[in-house]
């Protein structure tokens, strides 16, 4: 059940885009359609996944046992930009069409700072409100899951509603950026009506 609390907290109460600020250049900037909403959300959730595992173990076995936890942000900044160019490189000789699918995401995924945060509060292990045993890589795991798939949610809904609002007349002034803005701040309040579910 505390796995489950997790994920909905993840996804809609603490969402990582709408809640906590991060990742909003891939949000503003890949939220045209849908469909491209869909790749990256997909792209982040196996990218901020494989992250999490691995920055842990970084965490874990290396830098706390060396006493070393100031160089986190400097070594999990290596670590997801090494991760997705051995991915892309992965993809491009196991599957060419799925890294053809992922296209250009793969590549955004390495400025994505929703993915380097999620690897800091795994790190830290703040990312827990749930009483689980933050020193366990499985809650990191779940967390990380979650937040994507929260990342995924909000992307997608925005597109879906950048679709529509391309359709109707909006002001002159209005259209593009500041439009976007607008909705994506009427879009966090509604998230904040999650914040007392968990």
């Amino acid at each position: 059940m505390a796995y489950i609390l997790i994920i909905i907290s993840a996804m809609l109460v603490n969402n990582i885009v709408l809640a906590q600020f991060l990742g909003i250049c891939p949000f503003l900037g890949v939220s045209g359609k849908v469909k491209t909403a869909v790749g990256m959300g997909s792209a982040v959730l196996f990218v901020m996944t494989l992250a999490t595992i691995v920055t842990w173990l970084v965490q874990t076995y290396i830098l706390n046992p060396l006493g070393i936890q100031f160089m986190q942000t400097v070594a999990f900044i290596l670590i997801i930009a090494a991760l997705v160019q051995m991915v892309e490189i992965i993809l491009k000789k196991i599957s060419p069409s799925l890294y053809q699918a992922l296209g250009i995401f793969l590549p955004l995924i390495t400025t994505n700072c929703a993915i380097l945060g999620v690897a800091i509060l795994v790190g830290n292990g703040t990312y827990n409100s749930m009483g689980l045993d933050a020193t366990s890589l499985l809650p990191a795991i779940v967390f990380a899951i979650g937040t994507a798939l929260g990342f995924m949610l909000a992307l997608v809904i925005f597109a879906g509603i950048r679709e529509h609002m391309a359709k109707l007349p909006i002001p002159e002034g209005m259209k593009g950026v500041p439009a976007a803005l607008v909705v994506a701040g009427i879009l966090a309040l509604a998230f904040m009506g999650f914040s007392g579910l968990v």
